[in-house]
Order: C-alpha cells, then sequence, then structure tokens
C-alpha cells in the first residue's frame, strides 16, 4: 500500500469516527472553489446550514495576494479572505468585520491595492506557523458561520494549454501560466494543470469531504477556481470516494476569455476530462441560462447527474446569483435527492 493510499484510508476512517455528529441537525456541507463564485454559494449555503467547510483554491497570483506571495512566499490569501467575509453573518458585528478584511488601502505607496484581511491573514500565519489555525482564528474573531480551509499546502502554480491565443496562429497551442493570466486568456483553453504536478492537500480539507453530507462545486471560473480542485491526487482521491452527495452549480454566463462561447453542457464535458472517475449526483442551473436542456440532460447523465434548474440569477438582471434564491434551490436539492446522515 502506498503511503497516500495509507493515509487516504487513515483518513476515511476519521471521517466515519465523525459521521452522524451533526449540528443541530444540520447537513453537513463542504463547497469547493475560489473567488466570487465561491463567496456566492457560501452565502447561500449559512442560511441553510451551520455545518459548513469551505475548501479554497491556492493558485492566485494577481493583485495583492500575487504581490504577499511574490514578496513572502505565503499562500495567496485573497480567496480565503473572499470566502471568510461571505460568511460573516448579518448583523452588525458580521457586516462590519466583513467590510473591514474586504477594504483595500488607497495610496501612493507599497500599502496601495492591498486588502485589511490578506494581510491580517499572512501575519497570523507567520504568527502561528500553522495556515489552518490561522485561519480558524481569523474566523473566531470575524463570527464566521462556517470554516475556510486552503485546499493544498503550497501555493500553485496554474498552466493552461490555449489553443489560438495568439489570433495569427489560430491552430497553435501554447502554455499560458499564472491563474490571473489563464482567467482573461484570449484563445480556447483545452486543459489546466497545476506546477508542483503532485501538491499535498491540507488534510483537514480532505477529511471535510470525506465526512460530508454534500459536497458543493462551483460556479466560478471554470478554469482557475473549478478545475483546480480536481487537480490535487488526495483531494480528487476523496471527491472520488466519499459517500457524500455532490451537486456542480454552474455558472450563469459564460466568462469573457476563459470559457467565452462555452454552452452549459460544454463546462460538464471540460469538468469529466480533467475527473474522468468522479460522479456527480445533481447539476444546478439557472433556467433561463439554458438553451438546450436536452444537450445539458445528456451531458450529466454521462457524469451520473440529474439536472436541476431554478431561478437563481439575481432578479436585476446581471449576471450574478442571488443568494436567497440560491439557498432555496440548494436547500430543495438536499432535500429532494436523498442525504446521508438524518439531518431533517
Amino acid at each position: 500500500m502506498t503511503g497516500r493510499n495509507l493515509r487516504m484510508r487513515r483518513l476515511s476512517r476519521a471521517g466515519a469516527a465523525l459521521s452522524g455528529r451533526r449540528r443541530g441537525g444540520q447537513p453537513k456541507v463542504v463547497a469547493l472553489g475560489g473567488g466570487m463564485g465561491l463567496s456566492a454559494s457560501l452565502a447561500a449555503l449559512r442560511r441553510i446550514t451551520g455545518d459548513l467547510t469551505a475548501v479554497v483554491t491556492v493558485a492566485d497570483d494577481g493583485g495583492s495576494s500575487g504581490r504577499l506571495r511574490e514578496e513572502l512566499g505565503v499562500l495567496p490569501p485573497g480567496d480565503l479572505r473572499k470566502a471568510l467575509a461571505a460568511l460573516c453573518g448579518d448583523d452588525d458585528w458580521g457586516r462590519t468585520w466583513s467590510r473591514v478584511v474586504q477594504h483595500r488601502f488607497e495610496s501612493k505607496g507599497d500599502l496601495h491595492g492591498h486588502a485589511v484581511g490578506n494581510l491580517l491573514i499572512v501575519a497570523l500565519w507567520e504568527q502561528l506557523g500553522d495556515h489552518v489555525q490561522a485561519l480558524d482564528l481569523v474566523g473566531k474573531l470575524l463570527g464566521a458561520h462556517g470554516r475556510v480551509l486552503p485546499m493544498s499546502a503550497v501555493p500553485l502554480e496554474l498552466q493552461a494549454l490555449v489553443k489560438g491565443h495568439d489570433p495569427e496562429l489560430p491552430d497553435a497551442i501554447v502554455t499560458v501560466r499564472g491563474q490571473a493570466t489563464v482567467a482573461l486568456t484570449p484563445g480556447e483553453v483545452q486543459s489546466v494543470h497545476v506546477v508542483p504536478p503532485d501538491p499535498p492537500a491540507v488534510p483537514e480539507a480532505v477529511a471535510a469531504v470525506l465526512d460530508a453530507d454534500w459536497v458543493v462545486l462551483g460556479p466560478g471560473s471554470w478554469f482557475s477556481s473549478v478545475i483546480p480542485h480536481l487537480l490535487v491526487p488526495e483531494l480528487l482521491d476523496a471527491l472520488v470516494t466519499t459517500k457524500a452527495r455532490k451537486v456542480l452549480s454552474l455558472n450563469l454566463a459564460p466568462q469573457p476569455g476563459e470559457t467565452e462561447g462555452f454552452s452549459p453542457q460544454r463546462h460538464l464535458e471540460v469538468l469529466g476530462r480533467h475527473a474522468p472517475k468522479l460522479a456527480l449526483d445533481v447539476v444546478l442551473a439557472d433556467e433561463a441560462a439554458v438553451p438546450d436542456r436536452a444537450s445539458l440532460d445528456d451531458a450529466a447523465q454521462r457524469l451520473g447527474a440529474a439536472v436541476e434548474l431554478a431561478p437563481v440569477a439575481s432578479p436585476d438582471g446581471v449576471p450574478v446569483h442571488d443568494q436567497e434564491l440560491l439557498a432555496a434551490a440548494y436547500d430543495r436539492i438536499f432535500r429532494m435527492h436523498g442525504r446521508i446522515g438524518p439531518w431533517r
């Protein structure tokens, strides 16, 4: 038995030992992603469960996160900060701290563009020498309705194979490096991978997936926030072997550059190519964003999933998820599609 398989077996036993201990009879939910997509999902999920864990990508290399990562060699804190802010409560304390950690300095000096929460997280990492303990402490300070964990213990570089990156060479495939660059790349992304190619997962993140009732993947930037979780071997193993049910939340519209021109079913096909052993239970989409229901059904069935259409977009027409509508959709899915633990 390999070292990784032994570790997975131990984590599986640990998850089994925790099984059934649900807080207040609520579902235990793990949400994976990064950026604003994960924030939208967390803001919805915290309305329907108090047992919530976010597992966040650590490949960001732009803005304040990129500067701190390059200067100090730390994990990029930005997506972790956004997840913590999304878990803040709706009371005065939660709203205040959400604004504080999201606040960015404006100056003509080195602090310009840095977010307060990024500096706070990195300071605690340096003080405590423990990623998970530091994030738990920030969550406690903010009164966060859930836990935030990095998906890997090392900062990752995202690399993409892109066809037609140079308009003058439409058939040429080149490697584009860096999450910020991949997210806005011209051309058609063929696949993504991470460097180092076999990054270590954070054990608490793996254990959370193994112990979950439901795992939520997406919405978010497909190649730079959603798929990277499938490129961490131990995390992918946990997603494949967990007894939790899995729901994939689709975006409301293709992302310019990264997934421009993608249909909803194309998103599923891309995910399936990166993780062919991963099965899903439910694909959630907004009805207005699905022009071809039959094709989406076919793509979902190839992943073992049923399609659930629900109005989850903001009523004002902006392509962002409405927190309350998304919460209602998740709650209905959790109730209708079976469960592992008796939380209701």
